[in-house]
């Protein structure tokens, strides 16, 4: 998830407050004292007498360390040129998750799915067990390692340093990978069984937005399954991603953004740049993008991040709680000053337009005869591909430039949060990380469950793993670690998912 400043928050808050003075502040005020008593009312009664958390999950945390490490050294890079995959990794990887959970293997049936992806079912006991089964996923694939960054330890090392495991995957996404499997193992040597079915569904190339998770989905659709929830990787245990608020916050993706690209292009005769056109190639191009820097899509607050600013604002102070618990009156303002205060409030309040690959002329004074951009677009809940598209035609608003579609997604459906579900989801993390604040929120990244919505209505996007700042900043950058007390705390929390369905 991404980060939202302290200081942009704060601004917002302020001149919300401003906005409010002269409305209805004694009922304002009222509502803000009723949520932080409610707040605190729930700790108290949720969260009392609960361990630290450092020691929760202490008796798993060594084992997952030590499997983790061991699978991080796997490279197991997926790309969209056969050629380039390392095959052996891939076997080798899934040859070692046999060998370090065997009770897993034993217990649970297994098959693949186009080609090295991982389908488990563990059935359950209960009466009709098949009829609304979980089905919990992960992805071990990961994404490059440039050997010319400066990682503290190598970024296939594995290493551990007595606090942390550090190597690509750590976090995204080998460490929910053990974190699943590590619950399963331990269950099932207790002679545990779930009371209805549940698929693992381990992903093979979820970070080139591969096809496997869309083929496990569909040869579950095809058996007619239908889960009763399905939940993956995404949010976290997020400390400092709120201002005022001191706990961490346990994100929920109840949603994510869907996703566009398009290529732009343009063309001209070319020629010699000592006698260029009025408006040639790379000329019309950059009007192009202009038009779109310079007209936005429209905004909207979307329900989860409402409901997220309420739960963070009503466990915070008082200056926030004003605001976030009359969001009747504020939700329009905030909406705006989201867009104007940073790029990441901006991406939660409107779909965005990213310009990734420019490209022209290959000659310093040679005109270019055609001229291209790459548009990465974040599509809104709420919007479709078709409507994003038109507008990006109508804001461009020149036949001359031609747009492809090269591959684009809907966002998802919207999982409810006042559901069994999302409440099972809320239990686990009392136990697992029991100061923690959960929240629904729309993810603003891809995920493998996207392909889950079509036969599931309560899609889930979720990682039990703490993360700060600099966490965060490791996905898909350097030195990407996560603390091994967090991964037995991890464990602890899809034990007791498993136990409560």
């Amino acid at each position: 998830m991404g980060r939202v400043s302290a200081k942009s928050v704060n601004r917002a808050v302020a001149a919300a407050l401003a906005a409010g003075a002269a409305g209805t502040a004694a009922v304002m005020g009222a509502r803000a004292v009723r949520a932080g008593a409610e707040a605190q009312a729930a700790k108290t009664g949720e969260r009392a007498g609960t361990a630290h958390p450092d020691a929760i999950g202490a008796d798993f945390a060594r084992a997952a360390a030590d499997r983790l490490g061991e699978l991080i050294r796997f490279r197991t890079v997926f790309s969209r040129r056969r050629d380039e995959i390392e095959l052996d990794e891939f076997t080798g990887f899934i040859d070692a998750l046999a060998r370090l959970f065997p009770g897993v293997h034993a217990h649970l049936e297994r098959e693949f799915v186009n080609g090295h992806a991982l389908l488990f079912k563990w059935p359950g006991a209960g009466p009709g067990a098949d009829a609304a089964p979980a089905v919990l996923m992960a992805h071990y694939d990961v994404v490059p390692v440039d050997a010319r960054d400066a990682w503290t330890h190598p970024g296939f090392s594995g290493h551990q340093d007595g606090t942390h495991v550090w190597g690509r995957g750590a976090l995204d996404d080998k460490g929910a990978v053990v974190l699943i499997l590590s619950a399963v193992e331990s269950l099932v040597q207790e002679g545990f069984t779930p009371a209805r079915d549940v698929y693992l569904s381990l992903g093979n190339n979820e970070e080139t937005a591969g096809d496997s998770a869309a083929a496990a989905a569909s040869l579950l659709n095809g058996r007619g399954v239908r889960p009763w929830m399905v939940l993956d990787e995404g949010g976290a245990v997020a400390e400092n991603a709120f201002p005022g608020l001191a706990p961490p916050a346990a994100v929920v993706g109840v949603a994510e953004k869907g996703v566009l690209d398009l290529e732009l292009l343009t063309r001209s005769p070319g020629g010699h740049a000592s006698t260029p056109p009025k408006m040639g190639a790379t000329a019309r191009l950059a009007r192009a993008i202009m038009a779109l820097e310079e007209n936005p899509f429209p905004q909207s607050m979307p329900g989860p991040v409402v409901e997220m600013l309420r739960r963070t604002g009503a466990n915070s102070g008082l200056g926030l709680r004003l605001v976030t618990s009359n969001m009747w009156a504020f939700k329009g303002l905030l909406t705006k000053l989201f867009d104007a205060l940073g790029d990441e409030t901006r991406a939660m309040t409107r779909t965005t337009v990213a310009i990734t690959e420019l490209e022209g002329s290959h000659g310093a004074n040679v005109l270019a005869a055609t001229a291209r951009a790459h548009a990465n677009i974040r599509i809104a809940v709420g919007e479709t591909v078709e409507g994003t598209l038109e507008r990006v035609r109508r804001t461009i608003n020149d036949p001359a430039v031609e747009l492809r579609f090269r591959s684009g997604h809907s966002p998802s459906p919207v999982s409810s949060f006042t559901n069994a579900q999302f409440a099972l989801i809320a239990r686990s993390v009392g136990v697992s990380y029991p100061e923690a604040v959960v929240t629904p929120y729309v993810q603003t990244g891809a995920t493998d469950s996207r392909h889950f919505a079509a036969i599931c209505p309560a899609v889930y996007r979720f990682s039990p793993l703490l993360m700060d700042d600099a966490d965060r900043a490791s996905l898909h950058g350097i030195d990407e670690k996560v603390r091994i007390a967090s991964l037995g705390a991890g464990v602890v929390f899809y034990r007791e998912l498993v136990k409560g369905l």
